[in-house]
């Protein structure tokens, strides 16, 4: 007695890989485009930090918060974040806000990465003798 052989499987194999892979590619790219997508917002916002830092130190000036901005970019950020835009200014008598917007590195080359947008506020040191209020 010969085993009965089924034929109308053939293939089926083919068939799920041909209709499953793109669903696997586009899920492993959506994982990579949001985690570059994060690490660009984590560079914003240490670089929005480190803008802030400077603008706010004592005697520091609006433009040194630009400044510390671009330089952390420039150093740290690479592809990873590009198009960038530092925006510094003052939001009360004693308030600082330094604004780091960019895009995020794509997954897909053509086309344009997230935007990205950051922001960091600071209290301006000042110096008050003793005694004063």
């Amino acid at each position: 007695m010969h085993p009965v052989r089924r034929t109308h499987d053939r293939g089926s194999a083919t068939v799920e890989i041909a209709v499953l892979g793109p669903a696997l590619l586009l899920l492993v790219f959506t994982v990579v485009q949001v985690a570059l997508w994060a690490y660009a917002r984590n560079l914003a916002l240490a670089a929005a930090q480190e803008g802030a830092s400077a603008a706010t130190s004592y005697g520091g000036q609006l433009r040194d918060g630009t400044i510390r901005a671009q330089r952390f970019l420039a150093r740290s950020a690479g592809d990873s974040l590009s198009q960038t835009a530092v925006t510094v200014s003052r939001v009360g008598p004693d308030r600082v806000r330094v604004e780091v917007r960019g895009r995020a590195l794509s997954v897909l080359p053509g086309v344009a990465g997230l935007t990205v947008t950051q922001s960091a506020e600071s209290t301006v040191e000042r110096f008050v003798p003793d005694g004063a209020a």
